[in-house]
């Protein structure tokens, strides 16, 4: 347990970090420089060094940490921590890099993509290791505790693009405003590209109908570490019992099972479709035992008057 634990912990330190240093080349060479703001807490700061002259990445941090207490207090330390070190990794970097990443003031939407590629990237990392940057995603979660009805995306969508917005009257320029809404675009498109296999709550499902579901599943079991459930069913046309495989995965284990379901029977019968959400063994976990902050200190204050 304690291997685990370190492991977990070096991992979490190399991919936060490496994170937090692409995204400071974004932020430098790409997104400051041209005065682009492509919303979230570092849009902002962008513009208050256009404006004043503070340094981004202690601007980000100082915008975030209020954002950051109010998560401890909403959600739980546990999850909030990991995202105040992401959120101290990246202001490091972003100041730390403005000293010697040079800007690129070339074609304006090759700043756009590059940019959005490289906060993309820089983002991703953070996210496969399960914290955040605080900022828009935070915000969204934070909102959406109070205000249900509203999708976390949407809620995203209204704060950046209330950020992007500001920005071309900051700026006077509304075509450094559009140049935004471009990374905007490709970021969250390569993250979700990046991410398409990591995150432990979402997948695929497969429903696998076959004389040979048993082999189908015992390889799935020993290959790929994945159960399966049998399930009793019966052909309408040929009314001839059988067992349909009912097995789910992650996005990037798809193909190893496409795979094993081809080399036993290609002739098999295969439907596959989105998990949205998946809870258990081997994914997310349903039960957790990080509590809220506010609930922790209410805990202690009736313990005290006991």
């Amino acid at each position: 347990m304690k291997q685990k634990a370190l492991r977990n912990f070096l991992l979490d330190a190399v991919f936060m970090t490496l994170g937090a240093m692409v995204y400071a080349v974004c932020v430098n060479a790409f997104t400051a420089p041209n005065n682009i703001a492509a919303g979230g807490v570092t849009g902002i700061a962008t513009m208050l060094q256009y404006v004043f002259g503070t340094p981004i990445g202690l601007m980000v941090f100082l915008i975030n940490l209020p954002i950051v207490i109010w998560g401890m207090v909403e959600i739980g330390y546990k999850l909030v921590i990991k995202t105040l070190a992401a959120v101290v990794l990246s202001s490091v970097m972003i100041d730390l890099f403005a000293r010697f990443i040079p800007a690129y003031r070339g074609d304006p939407i090759l700043v756009a993509i590059f940019a959005g590629v490289c906060e993309g990237v820089g983002l991703s990392l953070t996210f496969i290791r399960g914290a955040t940057t605080g900022g828009t995603d935070l915000v969204a979660r934070l909102l959406g505790r109070r205000m249900p009805q509203f999708s976390m995306g949407k809620l995203m969508l209204v704060v950046d693009g209330l950020v992007v917005l500001c920005s071309a009257f900051v700026f006077g320029s509304i075509e450094n405003a559009m140049y935004a809404c471009i990374v905007i675009f490709v970021s969250t498109s390569l993250i979700d590209s990046i991410l398409y296999g990591t995150d432990a709550g979402t997948g695929k499902m497969f429903l696998v109908m076959s004389p040979k579901v048993q082999e189908i599943g015992a390889r799935i079991m020993e290959e790929i570490d994945r159960g399966v459930t049998y399930l009793d069913s019966q052909g309408g046309y040929s009314k001839e019992p059988g067992q349909t495989l009912l097995c789910v995965v992650r996005r990037f284990e798809v193909f190893q099972v496409q795979s094993v379901i081809k080399e036993v029977d290609k002739h098999a019968f295969v439907v596959v479709g989105d998990a949205g959400e998946i809870t258990g063994e081997g994914f997310r976990s349903m039960h957790s035992d990080d509590k809220p902050l506010k609930e922790l200190l209410q805990k202690a204050k009736d313990e005290k008057a006991r």
